[in-house]
This record gives structure tokens, sequence and C-alpha cells, in this order.
């Protein structure tokens, strides 16, 4: 029996590939998604709670000084208004990052992590490269969502006081690293937890397809 000139590739190789460079294509669109709907939500909702102010500022001004009950009726909208705007901004910076589109990475990750320590109590910096770097849109998203879903793990599970967020690149390899001072998964769990994190699982599939 002769053996084939060149051998092929097992059939799993090629079912693994394929997997991989679907989530990579599927993955791009759900970014892109996130990034329309950020964009939706600052266009116009956070224009309408904009305009909205600037009435309530003019409508106020009519208002005489001796009716406290419609002045105090005023302040209670106005605050009402200034936290539906503050959630909008939240929910626009969850989806996408502004910054990284039009600042690059260093930029997005200077905002996320401290404002992520500042959202759980938590000492967070981050240590970035002095060069921006040259990096691809595709290769940001990705690298901005690690730090993410990292980000998220530790205040879910980790019970920390500090974290730090590290981008080391040397040119030739780029390595994000999340490190914190809490507990490590016991190994014990480290199967179920393996099975159901499923955040960290896409994270690291989308690592590999970048290469």
């Amino acid at each position: 029996m002769t053996e084939p000139a060149h051998p092929q590739p097992a059939p799993g190789a090629d079912r693994s590939s394929d997997l991989a460079e679907m989530l990579g294509y599927l993955a791009a669109c759900w970014d892109e998604e996130r990034r329309l709907l950020a964009r939706q939500l600052h266009d116009s909702l956070g224009s309408s709670m904009t305009a909205l102010t600037m009435h309530l500022a003019l409508l106020t001004q009519h208002i005489p000084a001796d009716n406290k009950a419609m002045r105090d009726r005023s302040a209670q909208m106005k605050t009402l208004l200034a936290n539906i705007i503050e959630t909008n901004r939240k929910m626009q910076l969850e989806l996408w990052n502004d910054k990284l589109e039009f600042l690059g990475l260093k930029a997005a990750l200077a905002e996320l992590v401290p404002a992520w320590g500042a959202a759980n109590g938590i000492k967070a910096r981050a240590s970035l490269p002095d060069d921006e770097g040259s990096y691809t849109r595709t290769q940001g998203v990705v690298l901005l969502r690690c730090a993410e879903e990292g980000l998220r793990n530790v205040a879910a599970h980790a019970g920390a006081t500090e974290v730090e967020v590290v981008l080391d690149d040397d040119g030739e390899q780029i390595m994000l690293t999340v490190r914190d001072n809490g507990r490590g998964l016991p190994q014990h769990d480290a199967a179920r937890e393996s099975n159901s994190c499923h955040g960290l699982r896409l994270l690291r599939e989308r690592a590999r397809y970048l290469g």
C-alpha cells in the first residue's frame, strides 16, 4: 500500500481550524453590533437627554422665586436627568470604548482600568508600554475584551483589594496580564470552573484565532 506523497491533516484539525475561523467571524460581528448600538445610544438617547436638560434649565428660569414647590420639583427632575445621562454614558462605554477607535488601545486601557477600580472599590492600575504600538482594530478589540473579562472575573471571584493590568509588547509578541492579590481558583474546582467560565473560554479562542 503506497503512502500519500503529502500527509493529509487529520479531520479533527480541519474542523478545529474551521470552528476557530467561524468563532473569529462571529466575535467580530458581535463587536460591530456593540459599536453600532453604542453609537445609536450616543446619537439618539444622548442627544435627547441633552436637549431635555437645556429645556428644563430654560423652564426653571421662569419659575417664580417664591414658588418653592415648583423649584424643588425642577431640582428633582434635573437630578433624574443627570442620572439617566450618566447611566447612558456607562452603557455606551460597556458596549464600546470610543477611545479604542480614535486614540488607540493604550488610551482605552488607561480609561478602563481606573474606572473599573473606582466602580468596584478596588485599587487598580494599568502598566502600559511607552509606545502606542501598531495594533490592528481586531487585535485592539480582542485585547480590550480580554482585559474587561479578566477584571470581571477578579470582581466576581478573586476577593482582591489590588489589581494590575499589564500590557507588554516587544514588537514580536504581545502579552496582556491581569494580576491581583486575591485568592486563586482551588485545584478541585478547576474542572468545574473551566466548564462554566464561558467568557474566559471564548476569549482564549479569540486570542488563539489572532495567532
